[in-house]
């Protein structure tokens, strides 16, 4: 199946909206939705697979399983976080190889020291930005694919504070970076000035619950942003269904509620495949 490319949408100046994809029930329903795009977050995608937090912990290869099977589960182009590229140089040269393969069009790696932690929560450390910019160097030389793009991301607004990160983020675009992204933004104001003075399309982070104000994707196309990636959305929304659910189911006895609003079991069905496997039965089954 021909995925859609991230960099031509960019290049046809298209806003790109790409919401986070935590685990395949909600891959099933995203193909619903008919976006040309998905993010693989590496927070929601290590809570669903291990129910650990997002702090270094998942491995290279945890992770690029799990790509691989939402490249194979979407039909839209797979954005794909690869945390610090999962150590040093050769590290990274075998992530983006990885990832390519695996089948996505974007591939974001961090400045943060290794173990990262999530861009939103305390206690996070930055690696020298010669470092960083060595990192972007190799990935942009190991893509095989000229459509695979790289976005850089800093973590540094936290750290070295916003000057400091709009500094590493002009150093990494310099480097080859195609996309670059500055987490953690503290205002619109930041925002906003982040994409004036910064020479590469630039990503929004809308996180829920974040540090950086949510925004709507028209919102942050005014603001001068090229695309926005909603990593958190729907695993805090499965997370709140699962509570409603478990809770009717203890207050109530019983799963059918008038509080209890489930996805149709038959649609489901369908989009994970069954009627496949039944007209496989239909054709070839005995008796």
């Amino acid at each position: 199946m021909q995925k859609n490319s991230l960099k031509s949408a960019l290049a046809a100046g298209r806003f790109v909206v790409a919401p986070g994809i935590h685990d395949m029930i909600a891959a099933a329903v995203f193909n619903k939705m008919g976006f040309e795009f998905a993010y693989a977050s590496g927070y929601w995608m290590t809570a669903s697979a291990y129910g650990l937090p997002d702090a270094g912990i998942a491995t290279y290869t945890q992770m690029v399983d799990r790509v691989r099977t939402l490249c194979r589960m979407v039909s839209a182009g797979v954005i794909a976080d690869a945390d610090t590229g999962y150590g040093g140089l050769l590290n990274v040269h075998h992530t983006v190889r990885g990832y390519e393969e695996a089948g996505v069009t974007a591939i974001q790696i961090e400045d943060q020291e290794f173990p990262k932690k999530c861009g939103h929560t305390p206690f996070k450390r930055v690696v020298p930005m010669e470092d960083m910019v060595e990192k972007i160097k190799v990935a942009v030389d190991a893509r095989t694919n000229p459509d695979t793009l790289i976005i850089a991301r800093t973590d540094a607004r936290q750290t070295d504070g916003f000057e400091g990160a709009l500094k590493r983020a002009e150093a990494y675009g310099e480097a080859g970076a195609d996309v670059l992204f500055v987490e953690a933004l503290e205002s619109e104001a930041e925002m906003r000035d982040a994409c004036k003075r910064l020479n590469r399309p630039v990503m929004a982070n809308m996180a829920d619950g974040g540090l950086t104000p949510i925004r709507s994707s028209k919102e942050l196309e005014a603001l001068g942003y090229s695309m926005a990636i909603f990593p958190s959305a729907s695993g805090l929304a499965a997370a709140r269904a699962a509570e409603i659910a478990f809770s009717t189911i203890k207050n109530e006895g019983t799963s059918d509620s008038a509080n209890l609003d489930l996805f149709p079991f038959k649609e489901f069905n369908s989009l994970i495949g069954f009627e496949e496997v039944w007209d496989f039965e239909r054709k070839w089954a005995r008796g």
